[in-house]
């Protein structure tokens, strides 16, 4: 009983000290933080697209008229 108690507290002890998945788990979080800014990035810009199309049409509008 003692032997597989300490058996599993050497693998309990291996398994805290493997750090193989937190490399998967960083480039996740970088990953989001990436589209998180590029979805912000994007909303500004449609906002500027948007102003300037409007402007142009505005401009035409008045040649035409």
């Amino acid at each position: 009983m003692v032997n597989k108690f300490s058996l599993l507290v050497l693998r309990l002890k291996g398994l805290l000290a493997e750090e193989t998945g937190q490399d998967l788990v960083e480039y996740a979080l970088v990953l989001a933080l990436i589209a998180f800014g590029c979805t912000a990035g994007m909303q500004a810009l449609a906002g500027g697209i948007n102003t300037a199309f409007n402007n142009v049409s505005t401009t035409l509008a008045s040649y035409v008229a």
